[in-house]
C-alpha cells in the first residue's frame, strides 16, 4: 500500500509539470485568472516547478516567472487535440499535407523580396532568444525598476535577478556595495557630450556613439530591457544618442532618449526612442519627439521615425502628430494643402495623411486628400490632445548646427 501512495505521489507531482506551448489559466496580480502560455520552466530548489508565462492578453512586457500554485490545473489545454487532427486525414494525407504546406511556405518566400525574408528571420531568431526576460529589477539613481524584456547583458551579469547601474556613467554591476564603490570615484554628474538645450531644469545632450562607445553601449543594453524590438547594441557608432535630463543640485538625472542615424538615406530622424519608465505619462515622450522635429527643422528636412514603431511608441507619435496638426489647422484657415502642412512642420507627407485618416479629417476626392475639417471638429479634438501642452521645446534654447548645408526654407 506505502508502495502504491508513493508512486501516486510521483504520478501527480510528474503531471504538474508543464510543457513549453500548454495553455492554461494564471492568477495575475488583480487576483482574476488569465489565460496564459507556458514560455520555459525551470525547477526549484525544494523540487518544485516554476513557469515563465506570457498572458494572451496582454504585452510580452508582462510575462514572468510564476509558481506552479498560481496556476489553476484543472484549465490545461494541450496541443494534443491539434494532433489528433493531423493523424485523423490518415497517412496518405498527412504526407501530401506536409508538401503542400512546404509548397505554400516556399512559395509564400518567394512572394516576397529577399529583405523580408532576412527580416521575418531575424524577427523569429530574435523573439526566440530573447522569449525569457533574464534580469528582474535594476537600481537605477533613486529608483528600483521592474524590467520588461530580455537584454543582452553579457553572461556574468545576464543571470542576476537585480542589476545596479550607475544613472551618470550607465555601468553595471551585481553588487550594491560594489555600486556605492563605483559612486565615490564616478565623476560624471551628466551624461558625456555636448549640452545643446536647457530650458528651466530641463537639458538635452548630444552624444557621438564613435566618441562615447562604451556609453552608449551601456545606454543601449539599459534600453532594451524596456523595449521588445531594438536590435542595436553594440554597433554604436553610425548614431547620435539625444539624451533628456532632469537636472538638480546632484546632477542631471536622464529621463529617456533617443538615438538617430548620422546619414539616413530614408530620411529617418528617429531610430529608437526611450521614456524610462518612472517617468512616463509625464509628456516626457512627446518633449523627445518634438525635438527631434526641431532638429529637423534646422536640418531642412521632412523626417520620419524608423519603422517597426513599438506600440508605446506608435502611440507618442500619433498624440504627438495629432496635436501639431490640430494646431497648424485652427491657427491657419483656408486653403491648406498636405504638402505646405509638411513643410511647416518638417513632419513626412505619409505621417500627416495615416494621422488625419485616423481623425476622420482627409477624403480622398479626384485622385488628391483633401483636407475636411470644420473649427468646431479642431476644437474637439483638441480638448483631448493638449493635457500635456505646457510641456514645449522651445527652439529658441537649442544650440545645435546641422553637420551639412540647409534648405532656406525653415530658416
Amino acid at each position: 500500500m506505502e508502495e502504491e501512495d508513493e508512486n501516486s505521489n510521483d504520478s501527480v507531482e510528474e503531471s504538474q509539470k508543464l510543457e513549453v506551448g500548454t495553455i492554461v489559466m494564471c492568477r495575475w496580480r488583480d487576483d482574476v485568472y488569465h489565460k496564459c502560455e507556458i514560455i520555459d520552466w525551470r525547477e526549484t530548489k525544494e523540487g518544485n516547478w516554476d513557469y515563465y508565462v506570457h498572458y494572451l492578453e496582454f504585452n510580452r512586457r508582462l510575462d514572468e516567472w510564476v509558481s506552479a500554485e498560481r496556476l489553476d490545473l484543472e484549465t490545461v489545454e494541450t496541443k494534443e487535440r491539434e494532433k489528433k487532427e493531423t493523424k485523423e486525414g490518415g497517412e496518405e494525407t498527412k504526407k501530401s499535407g506536409t508538401r503542400g504546406a512546404r509548397k505554400r511556405i516556399y512559395d509564400e518566400i518567394n512572394l516576397k523580396n529577399d529583405e523580408d525574408a532576412k527580416l521575418a528571420a531575424l524577427e523569429k531568431e530574435h523573439e526566440e532568444i530573447t522569449k525569457v526576460k533574464n534580469i528582474n529589477t535594476i537600481e537605477l539613481g533613486r529608483y528600483e525598476v521592474d524590467t520588461w524584456y530580455f537584454s543582452p547583458y553579457p553572461e556574468e551579469f545576464a543571470k542576476c535577478d537585480k542589476l545596479y547601474v550607475c544613472e551618470f556613467c550607465l555601468k553595471y554591476m551585481k553588487k550594491k556595495k560594489t555600486l556605492n564603490r563605483h559612486k565615490m570615484k564616478c565623476d560624471l554628474r551628466h551624461p558625456p557630450g555636448n549640452e545643446i538645450y536647457r530650458n528651466g531644469n530641463l537639458s538635452v545632450f548630444e552624444i557621438d556613439g564613435k566618441k562615447n562607445k562604451i556609453y552608449c553601449q551601456n545606454l543601449c543594453l539599459l534600453a532594451k530591457l524596456f523595449l521588445d524590438h531594438k536590435t542595436l547594441y553594440y554597433d554604436v557608432e553610425p548614431f547620435l544618442f539625444y539624451i533628456m535630463t532632469e537636472c538638480d543640485t546632484r546632477g542631471c538625472h536622464m529621463v529617456g532618449y533617443f538615438s538617430k542615424e548620422k546619414n539616413s538615406q530614408e530620411d529617418y530622424n528617429l531610430a529608437c526612442i526611450l521614456t524610462l519608465p518612472p517617468y512616463q505619462r509625464k509628456g516626457y515622450g512627446k518633449l523627445l519627439i518634438s525635438f527631434a522635429y526641431e532638429l529637423s527643422k534646422k536640418e531642412g528636412k521632412q523626417g520620419t521615425p524608423e519603422k517597426p514603431l513599438s506600440d508605446l511608441g506608435l502611440l507618442s507619435f500619433r498624440s504627438y502628430w495629432t496635436q501639431v496638426l490640430l494646431e497648424i489647422l485652427r491657427k491657419h484657415r483656408g486653403n491648406l494643402s498636405i504638402k505646405d502642412i509638411s513643410e511647416m512642420t518638417a513632419i513626412k507627407t505619409e505621417d500627416i495623411i495615416s494621422t488625419l485618416q485616423s481623425l476622420n479629417l482627409i477624403k480622398y476626392w479626384k485622385g488628391q486628400h483633401i483636407i475636411s475639417v470644420t473649427p468646431k471638429v479642431i476644437e474637439e479634438h483638441l480638448k483631448n490632445a493638449t493635457k500635456n501642452a505646457a510641456c514645449r521645446i522651445e527652439p529658441k534654447n537649442i544650440h545645435w548646427a546641422p553637420p551639412t548645408p540647409v534648405s532656406k526654407k525653415y530658416k
